[in-house]
């Protein structure tokens, strides 16, 4: 689940902000195992199978939780995976539809995840297209689909045909978030965590690899390869603005919580547009924190406007959206 997910849960309210809560910390310490560039492909995959294995026997995640408190790595992931036992305590407290919904979606992800990691055990290295959007779906798409599951469980403004709407465009919620993350980190996961999700076919298409991903005499192809994918990620992104228009307006948190990340996801495209740091050994791309601040000012006070959500967007698609004294 994304990242930027964290600064939105907030704003929902009482059982549906519980409910979110204790899924993204569950998603986001599937990751952190995912992502641990120091361990064995096979550690990794048991380690996914003891975490989903917790959902059918709780007890077992203060085991995990012990385990993983001992591994290497960055101090946050650390700790985050070490709290692994009080997140399903969290978990267990959810009512029982919304467990059933974040349990299904969770282990449809780890369970992507292990297939990948065994596939992959010297480090992910996206192969085709096709394998790229699978990736996409196990670790964001099937976000969509549990964040739309949940809406339709816990608000009345989303009824049976509304979440029938939201479905349909569910999946490309998630992945366009994803799918920024991916462009925006290309030198952080090769650098970091020996990952590639560039596929090696779209790279080679244009005189490129894996191996010279971040060669500066590369870096013409590099970025050819890259901008085919910016228009996948453009296209994800305007259905992922559809997905939050379907959402009655009148549902103000759902909205709000959607609109976030998806106007950061929009802004950091634009930049990726006009730079290639992230091709660049230690390059990043970030949008800036007085953006960030007054698109989390502004965008509350217009969400309940599909009009004024379609203005936002295209404002921020062309230019940096900073309000005066952010």
């Amino acid at each position: 689940m994304s990242r930027t997910f964290a600064l939105s849960v907030r704003v929902l309210p009482g059982e549906l902000g519980r409910a979110v809560l204790a899924a993204y910390l569950l998603c986001r310490i599937a990751d952190t195992i995912e992502d641990a560039p120091q361990l064995d492909a096979q550690l990794k995959a048991a380690t996914l199978d003891r975490f989903l294995h917790c959902f059918d026997d709780p007890a077992s995640a203060t085991t995990l939780a012990a385990d993983l408190t001992s591994w290497p790595g960055d101090a946050a992931h650390v700790e985050l995976s070490g709290g692994v036992d009080r997140v399903f305590a969290l978990f267990a407290s959810l009512p029982v539809p919304t467990q059933r919904h974040v349990h299904r979606w969770v282990a449809e992800m780890g369970r992507g995840m292990r297939k990948f990691v065994l596939l992959y055990p010297n480090g992910i290295r996206i192969q085709t297209r096709e394998e790229y959007r699978e990736y996409c779906y196990y670790v964001a798409g099937t976000v969509g689909y549990m964040l739309t599951d949940l809406w339709h469980e816990h608000s009345h403004a989303v009824s049976d045909a509304v979440y029938r709407k939201l479905r349909e465009k569910s999946r490309q919620f998630g992945e366009a978030l994803q799918t920024v993350n991916i462009l925006k980190d290309v030198a952080t996961d090769a650098e970091h965590e020996n990952s590639i999700y560039i596929p090696e076919q779209e790279l080679r298409a244009h005189g490129s690899g894996h191996a010279t991903i971040l060669s500066a005499a590369h870096s013409n192809a590099n970025h050819a390869a890259l901008t085919d994918l910016v228009k996948l990620a453009w296209a994800d992104l305007e259905d992922a603005v559809r997905y939050i228009l379907t959402v009655p307006r009148r549902a103000w948190s759902i909205r709000t919580f959607c609109v976030w990340p998806l106007l950061f996801a929009f802004a950091t495209l634009r930049d990726l547009t006009q730079t290639r740091a992230m091709l660049q050994h230690g390059g990043v791309v970030k949008i800036t924190r007085a953006e960030v601040k007054s698109l989390l000012f502004l965008a509350p006070m217009l969400v309940s406007s599909n009009a004024a959500v379609r203005w936002l967007v295209t404002r921020v698609k062309r230019r940096a959206f900073v309000l005066a004294g952010a």
